[in-house]
Order: structure tokens, then sequence, then C-alpha cells
């Protein structure tokens, strides 16, 4: 079964035809209609009377939950045509009508969401060509509906930009992710998995929560964690190397390589 390793949770729906007749070449966005977490997102597809579901569901929390496996078609654009050949994702949103507005942080998250769809099935590069020969689909092309609303259907264009930028840096398919949990043994309490460190550390932040790497450690907050003062005495003593590879030591470590710096440069000046 194909999904995303960012996804946060598995709560399947059953509204589904099964193995899709087309290959995966498009992803189409929705947005929710409303201000929900992304399991109660989820959970609304749960019902067959409700005759609808997506392939994801990122609630406004940043919560992201898978729905219906890949290589499923899911129901949620009111087409075929779309749905066999689109992952489709609903997004919650951070206010209602008549904007629709997602938060930043979410949008981030559904840009992480996007370029990993892309990589993992070989989708390049993420056009949006503001109709149906595009990669990025929208409801509102396929019924009578105003999905994905004003605010995220004007972010299309940033998305497909956004995504083409991460896919030429083409990192390893098996980089790691930074994982947001009570415990590194909690599943249950994870509220996300990041590639981005400072967004891993923002979401721990929100949350009260800790960040683990894929080996279970605890890189923030750190019980051990030192003042900016001790780390740029540290990085004059040549303790934390030099250049990129100081920088990548100091965020490795779950510490602010930028404020670190300027502390240095406050010392030595």
């Amino acid at each position: 079964m194909t999904y995303s390793k960012l996804v946060d949770d598995i709560i399947l729906s059953p509204n589904n035809s099964g193995k899709r007749s087309e290959k995966i070449s498009k992803i189409a966005i929705h947005h929710a209609g409303g201000i929900i977490c992304g399991r109660d997102l989820a959970r609304l597809f749960l019902p067959k009377s409700r005759g609808a579901s997506a392939n994801y569901n990122l609630g406004s929390d940043g919560i992201i939950v898978l729905g219906v496996y890949e290589e499923n078609r899911a129901w949620t654009t009111s087409s075929s045509w779309c749905d066999n050949r689109a992952i489709t994702i609903e997004v919650g949103n951070s206010t209602r009508g008549p904007n629709w507005e997602i938060s930043d942080f979410v949008l981030d998250r559904l840009i992480d969401l996007v370029t990993d769809i892309c990589r993992r099935n070989n989708i390049y590069p993420c056009t949006y060509t503001g109709d149906k020969e595009g990669v990025l689909q929208k409801h509102e092309w396929y019924a009578n509906t105003n999905c994905p609303g004003p605010y995220l259907g004007e972010k299309f264009p940033y998305i497909s930009k956004e995504v083409n930028k991460r896919l030429r840096k083409n990192p390893s398919k098996n980089s790691s992710l930074y994982r947001v949990r009570k415990s590194f043994k909690d599943i249950k309490s994870q509220k996300g998995a990041f590639k981005s460190l400072e967004n891993a550390k923002r979401c721990a932040d929100k949350y009260k929560e800790k960040v683990f790497d894929d080996m279970g450690n605890e890189i923030y907050p750190r019980k051990d964690h030192k003042s900016i003062d001790t780390l740029a005495r540290e990085v004059i003593r040549g303790y934390w190397g030099n250049g990129n590879e100081r920088k990548k030591r100091l965020t490795q470590a779950g510490y602010d390589y930028y404020a670190v710096q300027k502390r240095v440069n406050q010392i030595l000046s």
C-alpha cells in the first residue's frame, strides 16, 4: 500500500473505487470549507452515506491523515477522469468565507506533501496552466463549486513554483524526517513529521512537544541545551568546525546557527 511518509495518522475511508484505471499524473487540491483538524477532517469521510473521500486530509492544525491509499481512486473531484489520474488532497482553512484562507504553516505542509507526491510518482515539472492540462487541478473545473476557494486558488502558481524549486534540489529519497511527539515511542501523539528542522521546532513550540530524529534522539528542546553565549565561545575555540560544516552541525544539534554566529561576531568585534 502506497502513501507518503509525511502522514501523521491513517484513517481509511470506505468510499473509493479500488485500483485506479489511469497512471497518476495529476494532483487535485481542495479546501475543506471550514476550520477543522486533520483527524476530524478524515473522519468526515468514514460514513458510506457521505459518498466522498480524499487520498490525503491536511487539517487546519497541519496534521496529515491518509484517507485512501494512493493506488486507489478516491471520490473527491466529481469526475472519474480526474480522480483516476489525481492524488487528491483536502485542506483545512484558517478563516471562513468569503476568502477561505489557509495558514502559512498549512501551506508549507501542503507544499511538502505535493513535492513528496511528485517525487515518488515521477511527476516533473509540477505545472499549473490554469486549465485541466496542467498537473495541479481545481474542483471548480469539474463541478458547480467554488472549491478550492479564492485564497487557495490564487496560490496554485506559487505552489507550482515552490514544488519545482524543491524537486530541482533533488534530495535523497531517504532524507531524514523530524517528528514532533510526546516521546519517540508514542506514535499516536505525533503532531507532524517535517523535512525542515525549523518547521518541526515551530510545531513543537505550538503544541509544547518534543522533536525527535529518525534514530529517536530528542533534538529539541535538548536536555543539555547550551546558551547562545556558551555555543559562541565553543565556536571561537573551534569545537564546531568552520563554514558550512559549522552551520550543518549546529543545526542538526537543534541550535539556531544564525543566532550563534551573530554572538560570535559580537564577541570578536
